[in-house]
């Protein structure tokens, strides 16, 4: 567009030095302007309109071009400030979250005066397919964390128990593991059963529920609770509800398989029960 421009410019220029010397020569020979310089004004004033033409056409691609600089400048400044609203929103979400666990936490703190909780991050499942453990971001030499200890959610729902205590991490298996082992209480009523995990249903997500008390009364959607015996594990955290009830091959008792409350897949944060006052039996 320069290169255009500047052959325009000495165009211009050529024909006005043409003109200028045409009306000299003819105003030192006939007196006045002359028909010569009349007949090089009509010859010059296509070319002057054409150039005043070609100007303004440039003139007005140029405003342009530079409009559109000034539009993606202002995209860009729109497209920031979206980010950082975008980032500010995210922010607020993940405070709210944390907010909202924290009260659910105080809440079951309140129910439970006797449990001393430490905050705990997921770091990764294992990988074998013969458990399912996961690891947290505590350890002895960071937290008072120790071997047994009880995992719970915010919402007192029991997720597991530690096994193997590191100096900055430690195994938490959780009640689908084929090692898990809890008392437990099924809906309203005091009949005992025993939680334990299996490895044919670990694998369909469900832990059973054996050992039930032959007068305790079993129905599919019933909420199962630790009991407390045994001293492991505090009395009264959700485990999970009843999926069915089965008698056993041998046709002697029943067990029945219960769904963990908690979806393990979406865990990010836990809590691992450091001290409790044990049930008294």
């Amino acid at each position: 567009m320069k290169a255009i421009a500047k052959k325009q410019s000495i165009i211009i220029a050529s024909t006005a030095i043409l003109i200028a010397i045409i009306t000299f020569i003819s105003i030192n020979v006939f007196g006045t302007v002359g028909p010569v310089t009349n007949l090089g004004n009509a010859v010059s004033r296509p070319i002057r309109n054409l150039s005043s033409t070609v100007t303004g056409i440039f003139e007005r691609i140029y405003s342009s071009i530079y409009r559109f600089d000034e539009l993606m400048e202002a995209y860009e400044r729109l497209h920031a400030d979206n980010a950082e609203l975008r980032a500010n929103f995210r922010e607020s979400e993940d405070l709210a979250a944390d907010n909202a666990m924290l009260r659910e936490l105080l809440e079951f703190g309140a129910r439970h005066p006797d449990f001393t909780p430490a905050h705990a991050v997921f770091v990764s499942w294992s990988g074998s397919n013969w458990s399912h453990s996961f690891s947290i971001n505590r350890g002895y030499a960071n937290s008072n964390v120790t071997s047994g200890a009880p995992v719970i959610t915010e919402h007192g729902v029991l997720i597991g128990q530690v096994t193997d205590v590191g100096a900055t991490t430690s195994t938490v298996v959780t009640v689908l593991d084929t090692t898990f082992s809890a008392g437990a209480y099924v809906g309203d009523g005091d009949g005992r059963a025993t939680l334990r995990g299996d490895f044919n249903l670990m694998r369909n997500g469900l832990i059973m529920l054996d050992h039930i008390d032959d007068d305790q009364i079993v129905r599919p959607g019933d909420q199962v609770v630790t009991s407390g015996r045994g001293g492991v594990f505090p009395r009264g955290l959700i485990v999970g509800d009843v999926v069915d009830l089965h008698i056993h091959n041998t046709g002697i008792g029943r067990f029945a398989t219960v769904r963990p409350a908690r979806v393990f897949d979406a865990m990010a944060e836990v809590f691992v029960i450091v001290d409790f006052e044990p049930e008294i039996e």
